[in-house]
């Protein structure tokens, strides 16, 4: 006797075809990934500071004074170019906002010294006359570094600047005056010394208060206090070039993820020689290749959930890595922008995915140390982790192995950390709620003219372009007249 197959309802009824329905679950932690995207969103929303007109007034203030600075220190012994043209950046060194080697950097915290962090990119040199690729003297440098030869440079320049130049002579009686790194910076902290010692003492109402000054190896950390707030500046002399690196001139041939999106003269306008050497390289000569302009346009093709996750990732990271210094927050942009090459647009733009984006780059960085493997994006067959030892990697990459088995809890304190320096921020901003600073330009007349319609225009400009670039026109002559360049716009 044969029997009829149940219908798909009679099965449905009987169970058959009934699946339990699980929560989505990261194999490696058990930890469900709903939970870890909304811990995510939570440390984005403390971690991204909302200003007001007072603060976005502060923020001016602070600028047009560090603007002023470079002014008179221009005017001191004609040194920096008259027509600069600066690249400040959302976001201190100490963030990895530029390939610099943290390892003699003062500790600072959010919080506890500053309120908010920028990094300045300051022109000592420009070579912008050049056509496309520039050839660097790399013959005695490893990958990503070179020496830089004043012959480059007229006479003029030549003169100004030997004194911070190492001097090499050559068999047939020529002398080269190859720029020096260290000696630019002690130039500079010197005559930023020597400004700030000038603007000190005949104080102007509404000035910033000048908290801290320090060298930090080649970089000038300054900490201003304005109205309820403090603010860092991490300023860095470079040298500014227009055009490609030659070193970099295959990059332009492979497909990337910024194809169609951004056209390559925008991602190849410029890039710059950084103060920072090799594991081996002479710290007196060596200069690093930074493409911290071309980053800014690439910013603008990664999606808001990966960004989310790299700022959590970073913030785990930062406190984790940061004994002994071996690991930089730029690694993990690196580890990001090959990320963004290697997985399909579709799937990085899934605006719930940030968990998924969170493991992912926890995952890529424990390979790249596992394997001792971090390529430059710009320049591939410079492998950034080349000079770490073995115990180091393995020491990092055991810490890495605790954050991926319980992601959760690593990401609830990086919240407390970052609620932690926002109660501090708040408690000072109470304490000074009473006063109001005005901009230094300001007379004290009318406080709605005209530094109110600026103050908003500066919200804005903050709100509308987190992470972005500001480049900044100013002529020393006449420093209340800043004309900004928010990458390719100008206001």
């Amino acid at each position: 006797m044969k029997m009829a197959a149940p219908t798909a309802s009679k099965a449905a009824s009987l169970g058959c075809n009934n699946k339990p329905s699980f929560p989505e679950l990261d194999f490696r932690s058990g930890a469900r990934v709903e939970e870890l995207n909304k811990l995510i969103q939570e440390f984005t929303k403390h971690d991204q500071r909302e200003y007001d007109d007072q603060r976005a007034l502060e923020i001016h203030t602070a600028k047009d004074f560090i603007f002023s600075m470079l002014g008179m220190v221009q005017k001191l012994d004609q040194k920096l170019p008259v027509a600069n043209e600066y690249l400040l950046l959302s976001g201190g060194v100490r963030e990895g906002v530029v390939d610099l080697d943290l390892d003699e950097l003062n500790v600072y915290a959010r919080g506890t010294d500053y309120d908010m962090d920028f990094t300045l990119l300051v022109p000592a040199l420009k070579l912008h006359d050049r056509n496309q690729p520039v050839t660097l003297d790399m013959r005695h440098s490893a990958l990503c570094h070179s020496w830089l030869s004043l012959r480059l440079f007229d006479e003029g320049t030549i003169s100004k600047w030997k004194d911070c130049c190492t001097i090499v002579d050559h068999i047939n009686g020529a002398t080269n005056y190859f720029f020096s790194p260290t000696k630019v910076a002690d130039w500079f902290y010197d005559s930023i010394s020597i400004v700030l010692s000038e603007i000190q003492k005949k104080p102007q109402r509404g000035m910033p208060k000048v908290e801290k000054v320090e060298k930090n190896g080649t970089i000038i950390s300054i900490i201003l206090g304005v109205g309820s707030s403090r603010m860092l500046y991490d300023i860095v002399p470079v040298v500014s070039f227009k055009g490609w690196p030659a070193v970099a001139q295959s990059w332009l041939m492979e497909n990337h993820f910024w194809d169609g999106k951004i056209t390559e003269e925008e991602v190849i306008s410029g890039f710059y020689l950084v103060p920072a050497c090799s594991y081996k390289g002479k710290k007196d000569n060596e200069w690093r290749l930074s493409f911290a302009r071309s980053e800014v346009q690439l910013k603008k093709c990664i999606s808001s959930s990966l960004m989310q996750a790299y700022q959590a990732c970073k913030a785990i990271i930062i406190k984790l890595l940061s004994r002994p210094k071996a690991i930089s927050p730029y690694h993990l942009r690196s580890m990001m922008l090959w990320a963004c090459d290697r997985l399909p647009a579709n799937y990085l733009a899934q605006e719930d995915y940030a968990a998924h984006f969170l493991l992912g780059l926890i995952d890529d960085l424990q390979h790249c140390l596992v394997n001792k493997m971090c390529p430059n994006y710009f320049i591939p067959q410079c492998n950034m982790l080349e000079h770490l030892s073995e115990e180091t990697v393995m020491l990092h990459a055991r810490k890495l192995s605790s954050v991926r088995s319980d992601p959760a809890e690593h990401l609830r304190t990086a919240i407390e950390h970052v609620k932690a320096a926002n109660r501090l921020t708040l408690e000072l901003q109470r304490r000074g709620s009473t006063t109001s600073i005005p901009s230094p330009q300001s007379d004290g007349g009318d406080p709605n003219q005209p530094d109110d319609r600026l103050a908003k225009k500066l919200q804005q400009l903050v709100t509308e372009n987190p992470g972005k670039s500001i480049s900044v026109f100013i002529n020393p002559d006449d420093v209340t007249r800043p004309h900004f360049r928010i990458d390719d716009k100008f206001f």
